[in-house]
């Protein structure tokens, strides 16, 4: 069982990671319309391999470049793959702050996966925030639901995806450092990514073709490919400090900044019907957050 410390400092790097991925998020938003977003999500994750790779070979030496159980780091890998993709689809075609609202729903979907997966028991509060959080969900999306179709379920594809991340990291803990961890995530999602892009090109149409684009974007896809590394980074850190459940809230210090680069980034206003959904949502995963809290007992008279 974690302690007290190891539970706050858990928390807190979680809150650090999921406000830096969020700040990458508007930077990625800003390449949509000049590159398809299979393609930014390839190159974003081969700047990330790049860079952490080197990192790990100064840091740690080449013996910390091998590959401990490799099926469970492609699992890491196929998770956060799915992740960046679905997440960059999302918004291509959504404001900012709903796909971020909706990815909220992942807390609630670790908290249920942990039970087949990591043998973990759900408590009942996992449920009952689980459902309200779907409900908000149906709320947020309603406006979009006519506009997008079935591209509305991009954002909770990538929910799952994080979902899945958060489990395969608590599976993953001790293996390698914290470093070499983040290297054997890109390791995999960036091959995985590049043959996502490559079938958008054949199969995609002209959205998803892939054509050379201009160094801006390119340099971009670099800025977040550091950033994002170092995001990863500071969750993983923390789910080693925490059960997945307990760090899995933090996701929710994402919504404030997405609403902030939205609408200074990109002039998105989200309707006040997304708002109350995302308020739902939020809420539900404050209460069961609030469930996962020790009880404090007063002493004895």
């Amino acid at each position: 069982m974690a302690k007290n410390g190891d539970v706050t400092r858990g928390l807190l790097l979680g809150m650090a990671g999921f406000a830096l991925l969020s700040c990458g998020d508007g930077i990625i938003k800003s390449t949509v319309d000049e590159w398809p977003a299979s393609a930014v999500a390839a190159l974003r994750y081969v700047f990330g391999l790049g860079g952490v790779a080197l990192a790990v070979l100064l840091v740690e030496g080449r013996g910390a470049l091998a590959v401990p159980r490799p099926w469970l780091q492609a699992a890491r890998g196929a998770a956060v793959a799915t992740t960046s993709f679905a997440f960059f689809m999302a918004i291509r075609s959504m404001p900012l702050a709903e796909a971020t609202s909706i990815q909220f729903t992942s807390p609630m979907l670790t908290a249920l996966l942990s039970v087949p997966l990591l043998g973990e028991r759900a408590p009942r509060s996992a449920w009952i925030a689980t459902g309200a959080a779907f409900v908000g969900v149906l709320i947020v999306l309603r406006p979009e639901v006519g506009r997008l179709g079935w591209a509305v379920g991009w954002p909770l594809l990538a929910a799952l995806g994080m979902a899945l991340l958060m489990i395969a990291n608590r599976r993953a803990a001790g293996v390698a450092s914290p470093l070499a961890m983040q290297y054997l995530i890109a390791l995999f999602a960036a091959p995985i990514l590049i043959a996502l892009a490559a079938a958008g090109h054949v199969t995609g149409g002209e959205a998803m073709r892939v054509s050379m684009p201009d160094w801006s974007v390119i340099s971009r896809c670099a800025l977040v490919g550091g950033s994002a590394t170092m995001a990863h980074l500071l969750i993983y850190m923390a789910t080693v400090r925490a059960s997945a459940a307990v760090v899995a809230p933090t996701i929710y210090v994402q919504l404030l900044t997405a609403l902030a680069v939205g609408a200074l980034a990109f002039g998105d206003r989200p309707e006040p019907v997304a708002l109350l959904g995302a308020l739902v949502i939020i809420g539900s995963g404050v209460y069961f957050w609030r469930s996962q809290q020790p009880r404090r007992t007063l002493p004895a008279a």
